[in-house]
């Protein structure tokens, strides 16, 4: 999962603020609403460098703990540089990492959790590891909040023809396959969800967006890059064809004329 996962942190810090604003406030109440009086311990899966963390620790009554996993040893120890966040109640919480690739997470890794979190995470899933996380959950029995699952939607203005064409492109190469590892995509908040309705769990969902416009162009930037980049990887004949888009597309954000919406399912699971 590593190969395809790599991420610069200052990707992961441009993005935070907006990640923060587009996630759902409405099941953070919730969530505090299924979670066990008392302390509570809190896994978060491909953590980066502690930005769900950061955004819903206030929310939540305390005493906390969390614990960070992720791949990326580097992103980890980021999350422990300055003060740590805190939870409603003012007190800081403890942090813990763990390093380790997602698709070997078991019940084991979650034993004692009172809530798993993950954010961003589900479309760069395989089925297969999607199944592991579902049954750990169920396993010991620990609510799980899904925030920023792509969903494939994304609404450019001004609009062009030519939107849709990169959308699919776009939606293509987020299911390819790398190095055996066929990803969900976009389906994967959907088959989450369902794998746990089967398993008679109580599941929210609330649709979630990120809101782009020149008062953050850089973000807007480099997400429209990014976007194009994977559309052209996946369809070679993008680079001629849309060659002009781009520019037009890039002149736009110059002028701050260019804003795109881009749409997202937050997901929340909990036993009955």
């Amino acid at each position: 999962m590593s190969e395809i996962l790599e991420v610069s942190s200052d990707w992961l810090s441009l993005r935070e603020p907006e990640d923060a604003r587009a996630r759902s406030g409405e099941l953070a109440r919730a969530v505090g609403e299924v979670l066990p009086d008392g302390p509570i311990t809190i896994h978060d899966l491909g953590s980066g460098t502690g930005s769900m963390m950061r955004w819903l620790a206030p929310l939540l009554p305390g005493p906390q703990s969390w614990v960070l996993h992720d791949w990326n040893a580097d992103l980890t120890r980021q999350a422990l540089d300055g003060e740590p966040p805190r939870d409603s109640g003012g007190t800081p919480v403890d942090i813990g990492t763990r390093v380790g690739e997602l698709e070997d997470i078991g019940a084991d890794d979650l034993r004692g959790a009172s809530l798993v979190t993950a954010s961003a995470l589900l479309d760069v899933l395989t089925a297969s590891e999607a199944h592991s996380i579902v049954d750990a959950c169920v396993a010991v029995g620990a609510p799980i909040f899904l925030s920023l699952s792509v969903t494939g939607e994304v609404e450019l203005g001004p609009r062009d023809a030519r939107d849709r064409l990169v959308e699919s492109a776009f939606n293509a190469h987020q299911r390819r396959e790398v190095n055996g590892r066929r990803l969900l995509g976009r389906y994967g908040a959907p088959i989450v969800g369902g794998l746990f309705e089967l398993a008679r769990w109580r599941v929210r969902k609330a649709r979630t967006s990120w809101r782009l416009t020149d008062s953050e162009p850089r973000l807007l930037t480099e997400w429209f890059d990014g976007w194009i980049d994977a559309a052209e990887e996946q369809d070679p004949q993008l680079r001629v064809d849309g060659a002009a888009y781009r520019e037009l597309r890039r002149a736009q954000a110059k002028r701050g004329e260019l804003s795109a919406v881009v749409y997202h399912t937050d997901l929340l699971a909990w036993p009955r």
